[in-house]
């Protein structure tokens, strides 16, 4: 599996350990930026990541900002994109099983670096139910088609 990365200065300590975690993983990482603290527009990023995941270039992605809020904003403004913003275990599940988010989001000046990498490892082992949450799914991509 390919998947891209992507956080503002909020984000930074995040996403290096979850790239560092991907990549142990034996997954292929794309790492959109940011690469420094310095302070960086969150859209900038989320806009990379999100159009990597709508277009097909990667399967998945993981952002990262300050609270989570931004990135899953800009995110879901994209074509196909399901991008959950999860705070705990349970939510991490749910984005999956239930929604089958192909973008995880997460604060990272919400969570310590050990739980936001707990979470996307759970978001990454959970695999979507289907069935009814496939209709609901169906509803949404009609949605976003008739926009």
């Amino acid at each position: 599996m390919k998947i891209a990365v992507g956080s503002d200065h909020g984000g930074l300590e995040l996403k290096q350990a979850l790239f560092n975690m991907l990549q142990q993983r034996g997954l292929e990482v794309e790492d959109f930026g940011a690469f420094t603290d310095d302070s960086v527009d969150y859209p900038d990023f989320g806009v990379k990541v999100a159009s990597a995941v709508s277009k097909g270039v990667v399967e998945r992605g993981i952002l990262v900002c300050g609270t989570g809020i931004g990135m899953s904003i800009i995110a879901n403004k994209f074509s196909g994109i399901r991008a959950a913003l999860v705070h705990d275990e349970f939510t991490a599940q749910m984005s999956k099983e239930h929604n089958n988010a192909n973008i995880l989001v997460m604060g990272g000046r919400i969570l310590t670096v050990a739980q936001g990498v707990r979470l996307a490892e759970i978001w990454l082992d959970t695999k979507f139910e289907g069935g009814r949450h496939q209709n609901r799914l169906l509803k949404i991509a009609a949605a976003e088609q008739a926009e």
